[in-house]
């Protein structure tokens, strides 16, 4: 795993030159401990994208700049040749093996070859540079397929995230104020009922504070449903959509096969897609029937709502299905619409459904 730190020191450096250079964010392991990391990173793209740059500068790279020293380091020796000569005034300087350079003067052809050789090394090690500095962009920075998934799993945890606290929501609802509002009933309920006749004074007010309670523990439970239902939670999608089609006031044929749960993303996302079209059914198309379908294809979910109304829907005129495919796309999902004049209206929708 040498080729983590490499890249990183490599990315510091190239900043230190004035490159901005970047790397891909790191994915969370979905594990704590070291098995967790391990397998986190090993299963990025750009782990090992990073282990073939440090592979490619430690074998051409390093050979290269290795030369490129030892060439720098013989023309400093062949710089300093006369200090050398005139401090220390030898006869002869032997700067190659076998070939002794005459007298102190005589080295300064020395100094002249050293510095015309430092002038010809600058321009391969500015191109040994400029080509490290492009192998890094190529191979070191984020690239858009791994900028596409990863916006794609901040989407999905997003996703989870809301619907998490919708059921949050839901069950403190149903849990702590719908509860005390039955209780609420009950009591003035048991206090109707030990007050006797309408003639007894305060009869009337305690009836009137019952039927009150009454109507905001319904309101109470038509708002639990509508910010996740706690049927859909316990039993799926096909349960959760059959009781909307038994409360609505237009007949609903559900037809909902699916072979296992989906996510609780998925099946949200769902169940709203299809309440909203069975309410603009109920308000727009004036039909007689309505027909819900689901079925898992390719590992989409494929929804169907249709009914035998008077078409006409337009989902850039509002009625909510503007706001369905807004609440589709989060997941990647789309929305179809067909109704033309005179009808049937039949609402498709998709919706990617694997873990």
């Amino acid at each position: 795993m040498l080729g983590l730190p490499t890249a990183r020191i490599e990315v510091r450096r190239l900043r230190l030159l004035g490159v901005r250079q970047g790397l891909p964010r790191r994915r969370l392991p979905l594990r704590p401990g070291l098995r967790g990391w391990s397998r986190a990173r090993l299963g990025e793209p750009a782990t090992w994208w990073q282990c073939g740059y440090a592979l490619v500068l430690g074998t051409l790279y390093a050979g290269a700049g290795a030369l490129l020293l030892a060439l720098l380091a013989f023309a400093g020796v062949l710089v300093v040749t006369p200090l050398v000569v005139w401090a220390l005034a030898p006869e002869t300087v032997m700067i190659v093996p076998g070939r002794p350079v005459p007298g102190a003067w005589a080295g300064l052809w020395c100094t002249g070859a050293g510095l015309l050789l430092v002038v010809v090394l600058a321009w391969p090690t500015l191109l040994l540079a400029a080509a490290e500095a492009r192998l890094a962009r190529a191979m070191l920075a984020p690239r858009a397929g791994d900028r596409v998934i990863e916006l794609t799993r901040s989407r999905v945890r997003l996703a989870d995230a809301f619907e998490a606290e919708r059921r949050r929501i839901e069950r403190d609802l149903h849990d702590g104020a719908q509860q005390q509002l039955v209780a609420l009933t009950m009591t003035l309920g048991l206090a109707r009922m030990e007050l006797g006749g309408d003639e007894v004074p305060g009869a009337a007010l305690v009836e009137r504070a019952r039927g009150e309670a009454r109507r905001a523990l319904e309101q109470l439970r038509e708002l639990v449903r509508g910010i996740h239902p706690q049927v859909l939670t316990d039993h799926g999608l096909r349960a959760a959509v059959e009781e909307v089609a038994r409360r609505g006031p237009l007949p609903v044929r559900v037809d909902i096969a699916l072979p296992h749960r989906l996510p609780a993303r998925v099946e949200s996302t769902a169940y709203f897609t299809i309440t909203e079209a069975l309410t603009n059914a109920v308000r727009h198309s004036g039909g007689t029937e309505a027909v819900v379908s689901a079925r898992l294809r390719g590992g989409r979910l494929v929804l169907r709502v249709r009914d035998d109304g008077l078409g006409g829907a337009d989902p850039a005129a509002g009625s909510g299905l503007l706001g369905l495919a807004e609440r589709l796309a989060v997941l990647d999902g789309r929305l179809e619409v067909s109704s033309p004049k005179g009808g049937p209206t039949e609402v498709r929708a998709e919706v990617p459904c694997e873990e």
